[in-house]
């Protein structure tokens, strides 16, 4: 017998247990170091214009008109109710006049009217405090592409 062929048995090595976990770190460390790249140019905005949409005008049911909460340029919140004049108010006071008439009025449509140009998270902080106070539907006023 030759000397290599002592060691081992019939001529086979004997199979190996353990998993070489170096090619695993090193992806691992490629992937890592690409998603703290990537990460920070996640979080920027685009921006975008948002597409002109036909959408159906809301019909009143009898004399129910709509709750109108409208937000202007400036920030300032303004709450129509029935054919009156809209009424200057602060944001906490939306939700609490809102469930005043739908005490009343149950069946009174809701409906937020913002300026173009607002801030998204007022329009969204308005409509989560409307739905936390328990009104179950909200509609978003648009204008018509005619107007």
């Amino acid at each position: 017998m030759s000397a290599p062929q002592m060691g081992r048995k019939n001529g086979r090595r004997k199979p190996m247990a353990e998993i070489n976990v170096v090619p695993y770190i090193d992806v691992t460390l490629v992937l890592l170091i690409i998603f703290m790249i990537t990460t920070p140019m996640l979080q920027t905005g685009v921006e975008v214009e948002l597409p002109e949409a036909e959408s159906a005008s809301v019909e009143s049911e009898g004399d129910n008109l709509p709750v109108i909460v409208s937000i202007n340029a400036q920030g300032e919140y303004y709450i129509t109710v029935d054919d009156q004049e809209p009424e200057l108010i602060q944001s906490e006071e939306a939700s609490v006049r809102v469930m005043d008439v739908l005490s009343r009025k149950p069946k009174t449509k809701v409906l937020i009217g913002a300026y173009k140009g607002i801030d998204y998270g007022a329009v969204v902080a308005l409509m989560a405090g409307l739905k936390n106070a328990g009104v179950s539907s909200v509609g978003l006023m648009t204008k018509s592409s005619e107007q």
